[in-house]
């Protein structure tokens, strides 16, 4: 696929997906996320970590409705479905971890884009908001899906109903993201991050993900069983052996991601 509506760049075992719209914000239209499932799919085939983030000053706006000729004819239950669906599950499904590194605001659909991500990290600028009931929708792009198990019901519903920001602090407070760092200091912080899990056991991170999640809708003794097996897999692989001669040899490991 060519890209237009993003960038994607592969260096070292991380992929970097840019927002690319930044005159509107990265405001999503059909074509961002077409692009962006795109990117991240192919990128859980050859890269150890995927970020994304947005070029210019804003992460995400969110949907994009200063396009008049498309929200004429604007089908939101289908858009959900058929772009924004495939686009979440990819992030989500995706085998490498991911990192949300939010340069700037982050709003409606553009917030819940970032926080499906495995790791948010935010710059101290960067906000986030539920922006939908200012235009009398509800919260989508996974949004009731995330904020209650990030932050609670309470949260979420105050997040929600009255629309208000959510400042990097706050949301760094209430669990909603991994961490905040300083403005001057977030490109160099969340490229380090990533490198740091581009040098990691990608196969044990894999099944940290599918274990975390699982585990929502898991008794303790099925949670139990299912880390026993995933355990069992970890145990077979070479990064596993090469950890514990690291381990033995007192050197840093030299994981290989298989």
């Amino acid at each position: 696929m060519q890209y237009e509506a993003i960038t994607y760049e592969v260096v070292d075992g991380v992929a970097v997906v840019s927002l690319n719209r930044p005159d509107l914000m990265n405001a999503l239209n059909t074509q961002m996320r077409a692009e962006i499932t795109h990117a991240v799919t192919e990128a859980g085939k050859t890269a150890r970590v995927v970020v994304i983030t947005g070029n210019g000053k804003a992460f995400c706006s969110g949907q994009d409705l200063g396009d008049r000729s498309a929200m004429a004819s604007f089908d939101v239950e289908r858009t959900l479905r058929d772009e924004y669906e495939p686009m979440l599950k990819a992030i989500v499904d995706c085998p490498v971890p991911t990192i949300s590194a939010v340069n700037g605001p982050a709003a409606g659909a553009g917030a819940n884009l970032a926080l499906v991500a495995d790791v948010v990290i935010a710059s101290e600028s960067a906000y986030f908001v539920q922006a939908f009931t200012r235009i009398g929708l509800i919260p989508d792009a996974g949004g009731t899906w995330a904020l209650p198990r990030q932050i609670g019901l309470a949260k979420a519903m105050g997040a929600a109903l009255f629309a208000d920001k959510i400042t990097a602090e706050q949301a760094d407070k209430w669990g909603l993201i991994w961490e905040y760092v300083a403005d001057d200091e977030f490109a160099d912080h969340w490229k380090a991050r990533a490198a740091h899990l581009a040098k990691g056991p990608t196969a044990a991170y894999t099944r940290v993900k599918q274990a975390m999640r699982e585990s929502f809708g898991n008794t303790l003794d099925e949670q139990l069983a299912l880390e026993a097996k995933l355990q069992g897999e970890c145990g077979k692989t070479r990064d596993f052996m090469e950890g514990v001669m690291a381990f033995v040899q007192k050197r840093p490991a030299e994981f290989e991601g298989r």
